[in-house]
């Protein structure tokens, strides 16, 4: 990451550079005196209306996840990683929610086979408590 430069995923969008807004802050937590002088959390935010792809694709994106996209990360101590870090998240976000819903599912009856295994291991279960009855 080399700068501000547009970001393609790999479900083909592209995130223009003018969309990515960066802000650091102080991160929280336990990091001794590093933690209190470094501002190494990450918080990135995508504009989603300025994204470029197919049309189909960028539709699912701004009604799954609204017109922005806020990521924060703060799990390492180098403001690099974190940034790294967000800008995976971000990529994997929108391509996640670009593709579109599985089709239903069929709804099938069960083949003959197993329904045999079935009963006969009902049939199995069902002898194997009366002869543990006792005999009166």
């Amino acid at each position: 990451m080399a700068g501000q430069e547009d970001v393609t995923t790999p479900g083909g969008i592209v995130i223009p550079a003018h969309a990515i807004t960066w802000s650091f802050a102080r991160a929280a937590g336990a990091g001794g005196q590093n933690v209190n002088k470094t501002s190494t959390k990450a918080v990135l935010t995508v504009d989603l209306t300025a994204l470029e792809g197919p049309r189909a694709s960028l539709a699912r994106v701004t009604s799954g996840l609204g017109a922005q996209l806020r990521v924060t990360r703060q799990s390492s101590r180098s403001q690099w990683a974190n940034r790294q870090a967000c800008m995976d998240a971000a990529v994997a976000r929108i391509d996640a929610a670009s593709r579109p819903a599985p089709p239903p599912r069929r709804a099938t009856k069960p083949g003959r086979g197993a329904v045999e295994r079935r009963l006969e291991s009902k049939r199995r279960q069902s002898a194997k408590k009366r002869d543990r009855r006792a005999e009166d």
